[in-house]
């Protein structure tokens, strides 16, 4: 056949991660409960010289959930998006096991640790809607330590699902290797959030049952297992857990993870774990979707879910597309839409691809990568004859009190930019650290000038959602002055952010983002910024806060430092 060669047919796979790879011979036993290997799977193809991937989000059979346990077909009409593929994948976030104790999670706040668990009946759920592979490779794992991770690989082995991202050292980076006429798809997984509790359970070591990680130098371990794959010539998609809860954008890690993965031969990588849907498209052959959603899930506060389904031949990925559907909040399934709920959906979808950074057409590079950059300077002669009009005889600052700082940033495309504010000496390295934290975690923001390039007029600034600092002004309405004249204030992104009051909402372009709902669990739209969010917890740590915690009014745009007595 053209493209690539197929090797290894009817073969457990293995995973080249130090030295040679090796077939156990028919003679071997079987491995002990729990040490996760290889394996293959042989199907029939959909369609002649193609294979046709399914993805789903983040699973699991808690609250609601569980009724689909003792349901017929329980995750309804979307198994026929499953089954119209020929390997469906999703996310397992839970241990099937009732034996086992909880995981202590001591890396984790004391307020926000979960333990979930199901019965192997879930795994019937899945199979019997068309689910061929679920990664187990997420921070819920391990939430009945080794013990519970055992018995989620042995329920696999059982109920025919096969299981990824998990098994002992090496083993937990081998592949499920699906044989689809003459093409073969190798699925991978691996964790890279924050672990969650101490335990071998948490990163797979020699010799100890645990998950696959991707997490720092782990990464290495999976890059490694890609390019396997590839020397084998067969198609490789790779399954991550990965991204910031409740953000769609991606952060700088899960940017520079694709490019390697896809640089290793990889042609699918995708993920989830922050809820929300993520944008997708390409880097080069390769296609990145930063976030599946929840797919079973036990509550609808995340309702945004559906199927990417991903087109393969001998030479990779050649198409893509996107089934939506919303968590139902009787039961938990991802309920299809359509007409024009459906239409829209997809329109979002799409929407969503513009600030990863990802190419639009398959062969272009995802957008360049600079690691953050920042500089704090003095206001020279030159910058003090720029600053004219935001700073003049009488404003209760010296320029000589001011400094300029110059910080990277990822613009609403996704693209690094670098951008300019003006802001107290106090404060200039803390808010240099501050810009650094959102750019790493892929917070957008829409530009970044002095507001002298808005004549110093604060509604021209607003109104070209320019995100700023210092401005010898007086708080609107008022004789006092603003913590902008003192270099104590910064703006981000007003127009998504604006500054509402009784009877006035600026910019005037805000108008449309004035009434979103701004809890930690809202649906993630581009630049708002909602309680919680990396711009409140990030420059509360500096001491700053947030103009959205107001009880007379809400300046969702403003964080300041405490006010001057």
């Amino acid at each position: 056949m053209e493209g690539r060669a197929r090797h290894l047919a009817g073969v457990v796979a293995c995973v080249l991660v130090a030295s040679g790879c090796t077939s156990p011979s028919p003679a071997e036993e079987p491995p002990p409960p729990g040490a996760a290997t290889g394996s293959t799977t042989t199907t029939s193809p959909k369609r002649s010289g193609q294979v046709t991937i399914a993805l789903g989000g983040d699973v699991h059979f808690e609250g609601v959930a569980d009724r689909l346990l003792e349901r017929p077909g329980g995750l309804g009409s979307i198994a026929r998006t499953l089954r119209a593929a020929d390997v469906a994948m999703v996310n397992l976030e839970t241990p099937v096991t009732q034996r086992g104790r909880r995981d202590p999670k001591e890396l984790e706040n004391a307020g926000d640790r979960y333990w979930f668990r199901t019965r192997p009946a879930a795994l019937d759920v899945l199979a019997d809607a068309g689910v061929d592979v679920v990664s187990v490779a997420n921070n819920h794992a391990g939430d009945y330590g080794a013990t519970g991770l055992q018995d989620t690989l042995a329920a696999g082995r059982e109920r025919g699902v096969a299981m990824v991202g998990a098994g002992r050292g090496e083993a937990a980076y081998a592949p499920h290797v699906v044989e689809v006429g003459e093409l073969e798809v190798a699925f991978l997984a691996a964790d890279m959030v924050q672990r969650e509790g101490s335990s071998d359970v948490w990163t797979a070591r020699p010799g100890r049952l645990g998950t696959a990680s991707a997490r720092g130098s782990n990464a290495d371990a999976l890059v490694a297992a890609v390019e396997a794959a590839s020397a084998r010539d067969q198609l490789a998609v790779v399954y991550l857990h990965w991204g910031r809860e409740y953000q769609s954008c991606p952060t700088q890690s899960q940017r520079l993870l694709a490019r390697d993965l896809a640089d290793a031969g990889a042609d699918v990588v995708v993920g989830s774990h922050s809820h929300v849907l993520g944008g997708t498209g390409w880097v080069g052959d390769a296609v990145v979707g930063y976030g599946l959603g929840n797919f079973v899930w036990y509550h609808d506060r995340q309702a945004a879910s559906g199927v990417l389904s991903v087109t393969l031949d001998s030479g990779g990925a050649v198409g893509k597309s996107w089934t939506p559907a919303r968590i139902s909040p009787d039961d938990g399934r991802p309920v299809p839409l359509a007409g024009a709920s459906r239409a829209r959906a997809v329109a979002d979808w799409r929407d969503r691809r513009r600030c990863t950074g990802l190419a639009g057409e398959r062969g272009q590079a995802q957008a360049d990568d600079p690691a953050y950059a920042s500089t704090v300077s003095r206001v020279d002669a030159d910058l003090a004859d720029r600053m004219r009009r935001s700073h003049r005889p009488g404003c209760p600052v010296p320029l000589r009190e001011l400094r300029h700082l110059r910080m990277t940033h990822r613009d609403f495309d996704g693209r690094a930019r670098t951008g300019e504010m003006v802001v107290h000496r106090r404060w200039a390295d803390d808010v240099t650290e501050v810009f650094g934290r959102l750019y790493d975690a892929g917070f957008p923001i829409a530009r970044m000038r002095l507001v002298d390039d808005y004549r110093a007029d604060d509604d021209l600034s607003m109104a070209a959602n320019n995100t700023s600092g210092f401005n010898c002004r007086r708080v609107a309405g008022q004789t006092s002055w603003s913590q902008h004249a003192y270099g104590e204030a910064i703006d981000i992104n007003p127009v998504q952010n604006p500054y509402v009051r009784p009877g006035s909402i600026d910019p005037p372009a805000g108008r449309a983002y004035a009434g979103v709902r701004r809890d930690r669990s809202a649906p993630d739209r581009l630049g708002v910024i909602r309680a919680g969010d990396l711009p409140v917890t990030a420059f509360a740590r500096i001491g700053w806060e947030w103009g959205g915690y107001w009880e007379s009014s809400k300046d969702y745009q403003h964080v300041a430092a405490p006010r001057r007595r």
